[in-house]
């Protein structure tokens, strides 16, 4: 896993909640090209693990690391693939199946359902960038 430095130039996103006013900056992961078309890859940023994936179009989406049913930080191990055409991730040890686009845990065979946090990312000249909040990497 690589640590990451917050990229110098901070934007506001609307891609959180609306419920969620506070201020965000996007942070630099990785480029493109260093993540692999249908699997996962673990980043390490401003301290917390996060799995990326990048889609067949190029799309990349970002969940916690941290598997909720058995506390292991596995999920960027996990198995990519779509269910009724929405990207799913399928965790490597008890198999849940959860919904890349919003965490929601789609296979409740195994308990309570339990979603994954989501991150909103974007794909800017062919860099990842991960939105955080504005006091999670220290911007004022």
């Amino acid at each position: 896993m690589t640590t990451v430095t917050p990229a110098p130039a901070t934007e506001p996103t609307t891609s959180l909640p609306a419920a969620d006013t506070s201020p965000t900056v996007w942070v630099a992961v990785c480029a493109l090209t260093d993540l692999a078309v249908e699997r996962g890859a673990a980043a390490l940023v401003d301290g917390e693990q996060v799995a990326l994936f990048r889609l067949f179009d190029d799309t990349v989406r970002a969940v916690q690391q941290h598997e909720p049913y058995t506390q292991a930080m596995v999920m960027s191990r996990g198995i990519v693939g779509t269910r009724r055409g929405v990207p799913v991730i399928v965790s490597p040890l008890y198999k849940q199946v959860f919904d890349l686009r919003t965490g929601e845990c789609l296979d409740t065979t195994k308990g309570d359902p339990v979603a994954l946090v989501t991150w909103p990312v974007q794909v800017r000249d062919g860099v990842v960038h991960l939105a955080r909040p504005a006091t999670a990497s220290g911007a004022a």
